[in-house]
């Protein structure tokens, strides 16, 4: 596609930071409710701070810009595959948390220095078209239904299904579809801005009308966050200050061994949306980031921003699929951007009345703009797909083995550790794909003898 703004052109102060803005609003929802989902499941072990999750995802980015060089337009957000983890790491205390993300880490920044070695061109063997391009597809649908369910509300519960939700999410990605195809140039810089704005400005008319008419369904917005706020400026309650003050008395052999078996997995599967992250914004953005910067340096961008993120924040980071969603509409691969939302993403942590506010927009209008987002990368993924010949049956077979398995939502359970559905799906289609190419090569090479 035609980029508006390229990796390393410089959008005007004011633009830029409108920019920066969108970008925030696409990212936060998810990175803020990592730790809250996190706080629902440790029983109230402990208690994990989302503005900390926020400040940390900053700071986990400004790592990754400066390891890759300024060269990838990349956001890392809270990692929602480190959730579970992240609960069972609770039962340790906060140094639980530390060592657990610092081990998610450390398998990144040495599968880093292995890459460096050993070079990458065994990826794109590895990872050919045929298989990345359903992988890429793969993520974008497997977050279908989380946009669905923000929706319909039913992540409130199953009896939470509200059709006013449903026309408000509607409402918000209609006006952001506009917005990106019909809109003036600006416009079409920030339909995600635009959408949310129309959204939340909607949900709040629904809402007058439903405290009016006395009606509960139609009251979308919950302004309690913002009325009972006590202060305007908020100390994000830091990770690593807390296990400092706590100690680490509860990190013991045995303890670390478990917080292995926790981390150490789940950043191997991760490891496979890094690469399928990295190749579909490769094809939006017309470079190849796996060859320049370089995987390795990706991985370890990765790693050390996890490490770090997660120190402050609690939660090891990811790259972020809203982040290469919205650079794919906007045409905006400016790494000023990508910098200026990690240091807002730093000061807002502590500005409460932005956090609160953030909380306040009924997750609806959040689905309605994920429907946009998510549907880039599935489409972008069935984009790379176009280049795979399909009226074989090899190749279809393979695509297949993919599609199938990942979208119907097959995992591999090994005790305490979970392969997700896309990580299980990745690895069938890689071992189909090996055992189809057997001989290959000797077929090629026995018909140009003839």
């Amino acid at each position: 596609m035609k980029l508006t703004y390229d990796i390393h052109e410089k959008p005007t102060f004011g633009k830029n930071l409108v920019f920066a803005i969108q970008q925030l609003l696409a990212i936060i929802a998810a990175t803020l409710l990592v730790p809250t989902l996190v706080n629902g499941l440790n029983g109230g072990v402990l208690t994990m701070d989302p503005p900390a999750a926020l400040f940390g995802a900053g700071v986990g980015t400004i790592c990754y810009i400066l390891i890759t060089r300024f060269k990838s337009p990349v956001f890392l957000g809270s990692s929602f595959a480190f959730i579970m983890p992240l609960a069972g790491a609770c039962a340790y205390g906060y140094g639980g948390i530390i060592i657990g993300s610092l081990i998610a880490g450390l398998v990144y920044v040495i599968i880093s220095v292995v890459m460096k070695l050993v070079g990458t061109a065994w990826v794109n063997k590895l990872l050919p078209p045929v298989i990345i391009g359903p992988t890429v597809a793969l993520i974008g649908l497997s977050l279908c239904g989380s946009a669905v369910n923000n929706m319909q509300n039913t992540n409130a519960g199953p009896d939470g299904y509200n059709l006013w939700f449903i026309l408000t999410a509607l409402v918000t990605f209609i006006v952001t579809t506009l917005a990106s195809v019909k809109g003036s140039k600006m416009m079409k810089l920030i339909p995600f801005i635009i959408g949310i704005g129309s959204g939340y400005v909607f949900a709040s008319i629904l809402t007058l009308i439903g405290t009016l008419a006395n009606v509960p369904s139609m009251q979308l917005v919950n302004y309690t966050a913002l009325t009972t706020m006590d202060s305007i400026i908020h100390i994000p309650q830091f990770t690593i200050v807390e296990a400092i003050k706590e100690g680490f008395s509860g990190i013991n052999g045995t303890s670390f061994v478990a917080l292995l078996g926790l981390f150490a997995p789940v950043a191997f599967v991760v490891l496979a949306e890094h690469i399928g992250d990295h190749k579909n914004l490769s094809s939006i953005i017309d470079r190849d980031l796996i060859t320049d910067p370089g995987l390795d340096k990706t991985i370890m961008g990765d790693g050390v921003g996890s490490i770090v993120g997660a120190a402050v924040g609690g939660c090891p980071n990811t790259t972020y699929g809203e982040c290469v969603g919205c650079v794919a509409i906007t045409g905006n691969a400016s790494i000023y951007t990508i910098c200026t939302t990690a240091i807002l993403s730093i000061l807002l942590s502590f500005f409460n009345p932005f956090v609160q506010f953030v909380n306040t927009i009924p997750v609806c209008v959040i689905g309605g703009i994920c429907i946009a987002l998510y549907g880039f990368i599935a489409v972008s993924g069935l984009k790379m797909i176009q280049k795979v010949d399909l009226g074989t049956n090899r190749n279809l077979l393979v695509v297949a083995s993919i599609l199938v398995p990942g979208i119907g939502g097959l995992t591999l359970n090994f005790g305490p550790i979970t392969l997700t559905s896309t990580a299980t799906a990745l690895i069938i289609g890689i071992i189909v794909n090996a055992i189809l190419s057997i001989g290959e090569k000797k077929n090629a090479e026995a018909g140009e003898n003839e």
